[in-house]
């Protein structure tokens, strides 16, 4: 058995840089009290600035005079009271989520997800082992959370099983489930979550923009297949070369340990599902075809944000998984009654019940900047700032990438940061001619990037228990040392990708432009 020394490094360069983003990190209030602490930072700003006269800052949304609104006065203060639950009631992103989450929590508890992860895994090849594992995390987005407690650990097993190195199976399943959060051959529950604060944003300066939840699909679901073959090549050629050389396995694991066997209930179930899901799919289709659909707009239009199926994604996300969660459900003898499957959406509402908490302070301190003109302020100095600059507009993607990606090592929720980001990074970028499609696409591989070497991500303890079962040395620094080349190769190949895909002018997605105003 090899012993050579564990991959961690104890007094390196990496190792301090990582005790630092951990410290600092840590020190950080939670998103909630963070937002809670951002809104009064807002109001107390909003006294001071409006203070003084910004007569050279023009608002294009009136074409007078920036004028800073001050929210501490009385009417204010009543104002906001008066209006606290509405301002969270309409918060665009909870709704969103929470229909969303009703079909994926019915799709997740009934265990339609897992039998198909499973069966996918366990009928794969070995050659082609890497790339499936990464597929299947990047499908994996749609289910919650199921890719992280399911196809991180399954990773490894299906790795040990085909006498491969277990870690690295981890890995590459942590690759597409983390590091390529946001590419997905499938419209997921992110899609119009992410469109839900960008689409605020955009109106602190235009206030009759609208954003299509699937603005970024084209480029998120060509996305997959630039993460997998990447994924695949760093897998096999990088890290598990490296990690038989110098990471010796735990002698007591046996190598299908781990690997439920599934049963013919469940296969059936599962295909029975998937079945009336594809027949679903069908049947949307051929409704879709005619002129005279009604799924169409007044022009006939199937991808303008007017157009009706544009406005039922998050209902038909909702369906895509509610349906064959249901039939599996009952096939597979999970749910005996109905009440099983509305006990299943109970638990997806309880998962969310954090996020709710979070996007409450959110909703106000988003409403708050917005009301105030600091987001409209902010911007357009930001804007003048980059005017001046000259930048080449694909420098200034890359560099709001490269951004996002910092962030990243010290916020963790995509949502919490996005929540935070978008308010300057959206209004700042229409004044330059970039638009909120791109801006969010930019912001999306950035945050996908380095989510793997990140220890403050909220699963990274998680799967580096995954890994202590084969290898007992491994700590957070072994962890990050194992992502780091997928993470590099990630955040400077994707966007290479990102600013090729805007070269060529491929649509981002539905409805989309690379330009404000659009064309």
């Amino acid at each position: 058995m090899n012993q050579s020394k564990p991959i961690e490094s104890t007094g390196g360069f990496l190792d301090r840089t990582l005790r630092g983003i951990e410290l600092v990190g840590n020190k950080l209030p939670d998103p909630s009290m963070l937002f809670l602490l951002l809104l009064m930072v807002v109001w107390v700003l909003s006294a001071f600035l409006s203070n003084f006269s910004f007569s050279s800052v023009i608002d294009p949304r009136t074409d007078a005079p920036l004028v800073i609104n001050n929210l501490l006065t009385g009417s204010a203060i009543t104002e906001f009271l008066s209006q606290m639950v509405t301002i969270f009631t309409s918060f665009a992103p909870l709704g969103v989520v929470l229909v969303a989450m009703l079909g994926v929590g019915v799709a997740d508890e009934s265990g339609y997800f897992n039998t198909g992860i499973k069966l996918l895994l366990s009928k794969t090849s070995i050659s082609l082992l890497t790339p499936v594992v990464i597929l299947v995390g990047l499908l994996s987005h749609s289910a919650i959370d199921a890719g992280y407690v399911l196809v991180i650990p399954l990773g490894g097993v299906i790795f040990h099983a085909a006498g491969r190195h277990p870690l690295a199976g981890i890995a590459a399943a942590f690759a597409g489930v983390s590091g390529g959060f946001s590419a997905n051959p499938l419209p997921s529950a992110l899609d119009p979550l992410l469109q839900g604060f960008t689409q605020p944003a955009a109106q602190i300066m235009d206030a009759t923009l609208l954003i299509n939840p699937l603005s970024n699909y084209f480029f998120t679901m060509t996305s997959s297949g630039l993460i997998i073959a990447l994924g695949w090549l760093i897998t096999d050629r990088i890290v598990e070369p490296r990690l038989q050389k110098n990471t010796p396995l735990n002698k007591d694991v046996e190598p299908t340990e781990g690997m439920d066997q599934i049963t013919h209930i469940e296969s059936k179930a599962f295909w029975w599902a998937t079945s009336v899901m594809l027949m679903g799919i069908l049947i949307l289709i051929l409704t879709l075809i005619p002129e005279e659909s009604a799924f169409r707009d007044t022009q006939g239009s199937l991808n303008s944000f007017q157009a009706p199926i544009m406005r039922s994604i998050v209902a038909l996300i909702f369906l895509l998984f509610l349906i064959p969660g249901v039939v599996y459900g009952f096939i597979a003898r999970k749910f005996n009654s109905s009440k099983d499957m509305v006990d299943a959406m109970t638990k997806a509402m309880r998962g969310m019940a954090y996020y709710i908490v979070m996007a409450f302070f959110c909703a106000l301190f988003v409403h708050a900047f917005g009301s105030s003109n600091i987001g409209a302020l902010l911007a357009l100095q930001g804007a003048s700032s980059l005017q001046a600059l000259a930048l080449p507009g694909s420098v200034t993607i890359v560099g709001i990438i490269m951004l996002t990606a910092f962030v990243n090592l010290f916020v963790g929720s995509a949502s919490a940061k996005w929540a935070l980001l978008a308010p300057i990074f959206v209004p700042m970028l229409m004044q330059v001619g970039i638009s909120p499609d791109l801006t969010q696409a930019a912001y999306r591989v950035g945050d996908s990037s380095s989510n793997i070497i990140t220890p403050l991500m909220p699963y990274f303890p998680l799967v580096v228990v995954y890994c202590q079962k084969y290898f007992k040395q491994t700590g957070i620094g072994t962890l990050t040392s194992i992502m780091i080349p997928y993470s590099v190769t990630f955040l400077l190949i994707w966007s290479v990708f990102l600013i090729v895909y805007w070269v060529l002018g491929i649509p981002l997605g539905f409805g989309s432009s690379y330009v404000y105003p659009p064309v």
